[in-house]
């Protein structure tokens, strides 16, 4: 027995794994022609130290657009992605071979994996979820009272649907916009939303919040960015925060960047902050005894939207730029 626990005696493992690439950088728009499914082998080796998982669901996720462009601020805190190599994302599956001892043939995984049949992982793979997003995003950053009232745009989508349950959990008043009158039915009426609207028919969105928040909005969590954020500021009240967990509609057009009004931030005293989900991962076994929990006592639903193999996944990722998405969009592989 090898110091991570594996048999030395074990024979190499070599599997035949197809993964999705990009052609070449992405600015802009993503679409189907961007990407391409490649073969090649990977090496299993019983001294490596490794965990070879064959993956079953591949997380679609927006923020990937802006690691597939050749420069972008994102690439602070997340590697920028290569034309042609194979790209990280998260995802679960099965290990097939493990030199690890954490790990066992057979054990169901989640974490960093791959847009890829198998993947290699050096040091067993590493938590992260769209849940966990949402409830650090909301409980740590928006650090919500009894009472408050909460705005959730991209209310529809894996993270703002969770975002919106967890509000009614904290006993808060919550409206979400989403881009269709179906994903507006979803928030009301299956989802617990006080109030829903279809962005697409407002056309002036500062308008529709005062309407909606007569009384103002304590906190506002942002998916989407732009004109949408413009809006929210000005309807935040005094000592609002402000999470900023993404900017969709900034993602494939640089014009659409918001240009916030700066003076209600100084004078309301808004606090905004921007987060990812690499700074809650120590709170994860946390997070999954509490959500597990809520989701069988149904107080949570979580909402997915699945494509089927591996060749689906550019049309599914684009999908998400969209507006196609409703709750965690999904590729099942096996």
């Amino acid at each position: 027995m090898s110091e991570c626990g594996c048999l030395v005696g074990r024979p190499v493992m070599e599997v035949e794994s197809r993964y999705v690439a990009v052609r070449h950088h992405v600015e802009g728009f993503p679409s189907e022609e961007d990407f391409k499914v490649k073969t090649g082998r990977l090496r299993w080796r019983p001294e490596s130290g490794e965990v070879l998982v064959r993956n079953l669901y591949l997380s679609m996720d927006p923020y990937q657009l802006n690691r597939m462009k050749r420069r972008s601020p994102s690439h602070v805190a997340v590697d920028g992605i290569v034309p042609g190599e194979r790209i990280t994302a998260y995802g679960a599956g099965k290990v097939v071979a493990s030199a690890c001892a954490e790990y066992k043939e057979g054990d169901v995984v989640a974490g960093l994996l791959g847009w890829e049949d198998y993947t290699l992982v050096p040091a067993g793979p590493r938590a992260g979820t769209s849940g966990i997003t949402a409830y650090d995003g909301f409980f740590e950053v928006c650090k919500p009272q009894r009472g408050e009232k909460v705005f959730v745009s991209a209310a529809s989508g894996s993270v703002g649907s969770l975002v919106g349950q967890f509000a009614k959990l904290a006993s808060c008043y919550v409206v979400g916009c989403a881009g269709s009158n179906a994903k507006v039915d979803l928030l009301k009426n299956e989802l617990g939303f006080d109030d829903a609207f279809n962005y697409k028919e407002e056309p002036d969105m500062k308008s529709a919040l005062k309407r909606y928040f007569p009384d103002g909005i304590d906190i506002y969590f942002d998916n989407v960015g732009g004109k949408t954020l413009e809006a929210a500021l000005a309807s935040m009240n005094t000592h609002g925060r402000v999470a900023l967990c993404g900017a969709i509609s900034e993602y494939t057009d640089a014009g659409h960047r918001a240009s916030p009004d700066l003076l209600e931030v100084i004078y309301k005293r808004i606090a905004i902050r921007g987060f990812v989900i690499w700074e809650f991962l120590t709170r994860f076994s946390e997070f999954t005894g509490i959500i597990s929990d809520w989701i069988c006592q149904g107080k949570v639903q979580p909402i997915e939207d699945v494509s089927n193999g591996l060749e689906s996944v550019p049309s599914a990722f684009t999908a998400l730029f969209l507006g196609l998405n409703i709750g965690k969009k999904l590729v099942k592989l096996a």
